[in-house]
């Protein structure tokens, strides 16, 4: 099952991650995307999460990513926790805003 959470900041992913986690999810189980990589980066370890690598995306998306735009790495990545292509799209509009999403996978 996967989950989509989105959020105006790192306080309340922290909070919407706690309650995942009283529902059986693991920080290993959970995502934090952001729309600058920096930012991903700094939440994802602050906040213990996992980060899409080449085990969820594949070694050829993985590649790929490496000369697409951020958009479209983006788009990947949440697709490969989960999402489908039409709500990857409509959580990268939302990463544009400065929100962040958060996706649960089991």
């Amino acid at each position: 099952m996967t989950i989509k959470l989105t959020v105006e900041n790192a306080v309340q992913a922290k909070d919407e991650i706690e309650k995942l986690e009283t529902q059986g999810y693991s920080r290993d189980d959970i995502y934090v995307f952001a729309h600058y990589k920096k930012r991903s980066n700094d939440i994802t370890q602050a906040l213990d999460t996992e980060k899409i690598g080449i085990k969820e995306q594949g070694f050829l998306d993985s590649m790929k990513n490496m000369f697409t735009s951020r958009g479209d790495e983006l788009r990947t990545k949440m697709e490969a926790a989960g999402l489908t292509k039409e709500e990857a799209a409509s959580a990268e509009e939302e990463l544009d805003h400065g929100k962040l999403v958060l996706i649960a996978k089991k």
